[in-house]
């Protein structure tokens, strides 16, 4: 459901076309890009792009798709939709072949390939959004610890299975 749900909200041959020759890649990340893992209604798309810091060849047209830049940081950009409209889609901007992209890929598709991390991290989210159901960051850096061990292990798990972005 989520990768239907992503093709009807952000259409990869549609926002290809909106941002041009700046898009190298555009993947589905987040929760909702792992099967029955708990995750908010929100889709989280990663931009991959030859020169993160060429705005020029990104911001405007991912703009003009109705999203607006809310924040801007060394490893990536962040485009939602400007307050007041539904927030069916989160867009993050990143450098292709940096470690924004890989570590979003990488665990993404290690919590697709090992159902028991993948049921730890639902459960501790669904613990999580208990505990911090109102305060988004909270509940954000409450996470950090089990996401950068994950990644530990998921490094691991690259090297072992061969996997790559």
């Amino acid at each position: 459901m989520a990768d239907t749900l992503y093709r009807d909200v952000v259409g990869q041959d549609k926002a290809l076309a909106a941002l041009g020759a700046a898009a190298v890649r555009i993947d589905h990340v987040g929760s909702t890009s792992v099967p029955g893992l708990a995750a908010k209604p929100v889709i989280d798309v990663q931009v991959s792009v030859s020169d993160l810091g060429d705005e020029e060849s990104y911001v405007p047209a991912t703009e003009s798709a109705g999203l607006v830049l809310r924040t801007r940081e060394d490893a990536r950009r962040f485009f939602r939709p400007p307050p007041g409209t539904p927030r069916e889609v989160h867009v993050h901007v990143c450098q292709a072949g940096g470690g924004w992209e890989r570590d979003h890929l990488l665990f993404r598709d290690y919590l697709r390939a090992r159902p028991e991390v993948h049921a730890q991290y639902g459960e501790l989210k669904r613990e999580l959004a208990a505990v911090w159901h109102d305060d988004r960051a909270g509940y954000t850096e409450a996470k950090s610890g089990f996401i950068l061990d994950t990644l530990d292990d998921a490094g691991q798990w690259a090297v072992a299975t061969g996997w790559h972005p």
